[in-house]
């Protein structure tokens, strides 16, 4: 009988420990601060010639615009597109899940993967990636929202 009750008390520890175990931490990227960047349109002071200045041709307009956070079960996700004319010529990642090494795993495989598929589509409808569905999900919406933003900007 005591071999029993010892049986069941141990493997219901084990599964209430298993069950409270958190993958992620929801980090931010080392290096930046846990303050999202603002979403919509980045201003850019560089852009504009020096007054007095012959222009000879139409400048092509560049447009970095910060996508909002989604938050996703393992932690926030936050994109940055630089549009120059009506082209997506950069995806930039302010935010992913992060904290510990399974999270940083998948995201070193999935986040370039995601950006080329961005770079390709030349749109926020990308297929995603296998095994991050989550970050996929967020990555898109993120992205969905920055050039949202572009467009009304």
């Amino acid at each position: 009988m005591r071999r029993i009750t010892l049986l069941i008390v141990s493997t219901l520890a084990a599964l209430v420990l298993l069950f409270s175990f958190r993958t992620s931490t929801g980090g931010v990227l080392p290096g930046t601060t846990s303050a999202a960047a603002a979403p919509g349109i980045v201003p850019d002071v560089s852009s504009a010639p020096p007054a007095g200045s012959p222009s000879r041709k139409p400048a092509v307009r560049t447009t970095t615009v910060n996508g909002t956070v989604a938050q996703t079960r393992w932690g926030p996700v936050q994109i940055q597109a630089t549009i120059v004319g009506k082209k997506i010529t950069d995806v930039r990642v302010l935010q992913r899940p992060t904290g510990n090494s399974h999270d940083d795993q998948i995201n070193a495989y999935a986040l370039p993967k995601l950006r080329q598929q961005v770079l390709q589509a030349q749109s926020a409808r990308i297929d995603g990636v296998s095994g991050a569905t989550v970050t996929s999900d967020g990555y898109r919406q993120s992205l969905q929202a920055a050039l949202e933003a572009a467009h009304g900007g």
